[in-house]
């Protein structure tokens, strides 16, 4: 099912629905805390939002997931928690093959991926092999990611090319930039999603959500349900996006 032709049970036309959605995944702290339990617990039960959340996205033909599965910034976390991420990363790696597969998922990552652990990194690649030839929804984890060092290493590549002569000074433009970035294919943002309430955007994708639509709810990701993805898609189709231009009758 193609994102030209979503299911009609949303009542959302087909030019209104996003091609990309983007997630920062937030609250599994605050959850487990709130029920007395273990920050890790809310963790392993955020990861079975992803398995829902996704399935559905594929269901309604969107084109692009990207989730903020580890931000560069988590690297600070105490030393049994970070150990714990990882170990539920690659749980998530392996287990969700089959699913990834039957849903004809292609999965990606973007980040400073070398910075992962070798046996994740092993996991990861694995994965994304796999599934290189599906033709469904393209499903990006954002590992070991931070928007400003996107920017900087695109930079810093882009400065490489300057000095070997391949790139002239004056011929470095955004698109440039675009090219250099951890995935170049990787379209805009339409819809950026953050639960738990937090208004920022936490150094995720800053040069992509340059123009994408903001939607924040209250709720911690372990509670996020595919009734609070139907909510924002609803809501996002009901926006006019301008891209700094103006409506006609303005």
């Amino acid at each position: 099912m193609g994102p030209e032709t979503p299911p009609p049970d949303l009542g959302i036309p087909p030019e209104r629905m996003p091609r990309h959605v983007a997630i920062i995944m937030d609250g599994n702290g605050r959850w487990a805390r709130r029920r007395g339990l273990r920050r890790v617990l809310g963790h392993r039960t955020g990861s079975r939002t992803v398995r829902a959340v996704t399935r559905e996205c594929a269901r309604l033909g969107i084109e692009r997931l990207t989730l903020y599965a580890f931000s560069s910034e988590n690297w600070k976390r105490p030393k049994a928690e970070i150990d714990y991420l990882m170990k539920l990363l690659r749980e998530y790696l392996v287990k969700e093959r089959r699913e990834i597969m039957e849903n004809n998922i292609r999965f990606r990552a973007i980040g400073r991926l070398s910075e992962l652990p070798p046996e994740v990194r092993e996991d990861l690649d694995r994965t994304v092999e796999m599934s290189r030839d599906n033709t469904g929804l393209i499903l990006t984890l954002a590992l070991a990611y931070g928007g400003r060092a996107e920017i900087a290493d695109a930079a810093r590549r882009v400065a490489e090319k300057v000095r070997e002569g391949v790139l002239l000074p004056e011929d470095v433009d955004e698109e440039t930039i675009r090219e250099h970035l951890y995935d170049p294919e990787m379209p805009d943002p339409d819809l950026l999603i953050r639960s738990a309430g937090e208004m920022r955007v936490s150094n995720y994708l800053l040069w992509q959500i340059a123009y994408s639509e903001f939607w924040v709810t209250e709720v911690f990701w372990p509670d996020f349900g595919v009734e609070h993805l139907h909510e924002a898609l609803r809501d996002y189709a009901r926006r006019e996006r301008r891209f700094g231009g103006l409506k006609e009758e303005e």
